[in-house]
């Protein structure tokens, strides 16, 4: 297997476990899944890296796919939470797009000399934690009050931060 089969994997892993979310209208079961595939989908980044690098896999495709899949894989995994009761749909949408946005500007790192950024506090291990939590918080039958609008609004808070960040040691040339 390639480590652009692994990349495709991952996002077709991700997908997959969001449209169940998104077909379900957020049923808990389908909650539960969100977690497992978010660990999965991880795993499966790591070892499209690894193979990459280590069997001389590495490619401008595989590159563009790995950056590709990444946001593919959080539109596809977080956004069906705006269809989950008690969750806010409009701070999962700002979620979403901030979450690409923060991506974009980690790219644009190579563009003005330095390296892709991965800065914080809100990266891809750390959307991928929070998301998972907020998931299996739903599939357990927490209480919906007030609290998903508050982690939800603290997740959008926190990646407005990371794009600020981001940007200012993009535009340094620092080294990610």
């Amino acid at each position: 297997m390639t480590a652009n089969q692994v990349t495709v994997s991952a996002t077709i892993l991700s997908a997959a476990a969001g449209s169940l979310v998104w077909l379900s209208a957020g049923a808990r079961w389908t909650l539960a899944v969100v977690p497992c595939a978010l660990f999965v989908r991880m795993a499966l980044n790591a070892l499209d890296g690894m193979l990459a690098r280590e069997h001389g896999m590495g490619s401008d495709v595989g590159a563009m796919l790995n950056e590709l899949g990444d946001v593919v894989s959080d539109v596809a995994l977080y956004l069906p939470l705006a269809v989950v009761p008690g969750c806010s749909a409009p701070l999962v949408v700002m979620a979403v797009v901030l979450a690409a946005l923060s991506e974009m500007v980690g790219i644009l790192g190579v563009q003005f000399g330095g390296g892709r950024r991965y800065d914080g506090p809100m990266g891809k291990s750390d959307r991928a934690a929070a998301f998972g939590l907020l998931s299996l918080a739903f599939a357990s039958g927490a209480p919906r009050e007030a609290w998903p609008h508050a982690v939800m609004i603290g997740i959008v808070m926190l990646l407005v931060v990371t794009i600020f960040r981001r940007a200012g040691k993009a535009l340094q040339g620092g080294v990610a």
